[in-house]
């Protein structure tokens, strides 16, 4: 009895010591199953913000074909548009708001969308991990936790924490593994549809009621016009002043270095020619895209456009861009290129250019966590 007693009081010793390293404000019971002695930053850095469970995942979830989508959702709609062999799915992202995470598979390939409101972050990444026993695949889940307002994932076999903003484990048994991202394009529903008639988007009817009722609801009412995140989740004596904090960016990578470009350059251009170490880029900007955090009701929300960024280097020759009268076309031959990066008219009809690896965030989210980035000046 003295025994049972005892491992019982070390215990809860055990949980209320975790419980107290994380900035744990409410208190919750520590329940997660970290090892968080295997970790790469300091515990206090993570704030725990819900329970574990609080946000239900959409494990391989149900899509629809083009015909039942534009009926669910408006043509303005913001969506994360993955294609893979021929093969297009889309995300949008009035329901990953509401969900965070999607485990599901494209063409064999194990893919984890992700979403996170409070940076404004969509990314996919690869959930297929090579270690020393072997290639194993990952689930994940949205943790409850939150660091520099970004949110925390978990993988539900080992619970190790992820910073989804830049899919690495942070604290746990893949603490400094790296996923890999898979590259996607944030467009609007009538876009993706457009580039892919054949493509499918996730049906609203998901299964989970609860969720169902605030599909096209945006609870983050006209948090992109303020001037600071949430106060609660970051401190704004730490956001870095080069950009305004809630301006919406997009990344490059080149060799662990990195470079941005606000949505204000690239929509007052229409194309930003670059080039970032030894990679060409282009970037492309097009209204007619709605934020999924102004209004309440997402359908009357302001218009912000999309930013898309490829390679622009095609069959070894590099190509220059410009922009007139909402057409984007190369200047060596005229041809006539979509938001997507496909040639659809000229001589070079049927082209595609290739993805540039990039995401979406707030300034403030991404330069937290990469205060050396390079940021795009005219």
């Amino acid at each position: 009895m003295r025994s049972r007693t005892t491992l019982s009081i070390l215990f809860l010793f055990t949980i209320t010591f975790l419980s107290a390293q994380f900035n744990n404000p409410k208190n919750f019971p520590f329940t997660w199953k970290t090892d968080t002695i295997n970790r790469s930053i300091p515990l206090s850095e993570i704030q725990i913000v819900l329970p574990k469970g609080s946000f239900p995942t959409l494990d391989n979830p149900i899509f629809v074909s083009r015909n039942e989508g534009l009926e669910m959702f408006f043509e303005e709609e913001l969506v994360i548009a993955i294609e893979i062999n021929g093969v297009a799915k889309a995300y949008p992202l009035n329901i990953l708001t509401m969900h965070e995470i999607s485990n599901d598979m494209l063409e064999g390939i194990p893919i984890l969308v992700t979403y996170c409101p409070l940076c404004n972050s969509g990314i996919v990444y690869n959930r297929e991990l090579s270690t020393s026993s072997g290639k194993e695949i990952l689930e994940f889940e949205a943790s409850g936790m939150l660091r520099n307002s970004d949110m925390v994932m978990l993988d539900r076999k080992t619970e190790t924490l992820w910073q989804q903003l830049m899919g690495v484990g942070i604290v746990g048994d893949y603490n400094e593994v790296q996923l890999t991202i898979i590259p996607s394009l944030i467009v609007s529903v009538y876009e993706f549809f457009v580039r892919y008639p054949e493509g499918e988007i996730i049906s609203k009817k998901t299964g989970f009621l609860d969720a169902q009722k605030n599909y096209g609801y945006n609870s983050y009412g006209k948090y992109d016009e303020k001037e600071n995140p949430f106060q609660n989740f970051f401190n704004s004596d730490k956001v870095d002043k080069r950009l305004p904090a809630m301006e919406r960016i997009v990344d490059i990578e080149h060799d662990g270095s990195y470079k941005v470009y606000s949505f204000t350059n690239v929509a007052k251009k229409g194309v930003i020619n670059d080039t970032f170490k030894t990679k060409d880029v282009v970037l492309f900007y097009k209204s007619g895209t709605v934020s999924v955090l102004d209004e309440n009701d997402i359908s009357t929300s302001k218009d912000i456009g999309s930013v898309t960024v490829f390679n622009s280097v095609l069959d070894n020759q590099k190509l220059i861009f410009k922009k007139r009268k909402n057409i984007f076309f190369d200047t060596k031959t005229k041809s006539k290129w979509d938001i997507t990066g496909q040639c659809y008219e000229g001589q070079l009809k049927g082209e595609q250019l290739q993805i540039e690896p990039h995401s979406n965030h707030f300034a403030f989210a991404w330069l937290a966590f990469n205060p050396d980035s390079e940021i795009y000046d005219e």
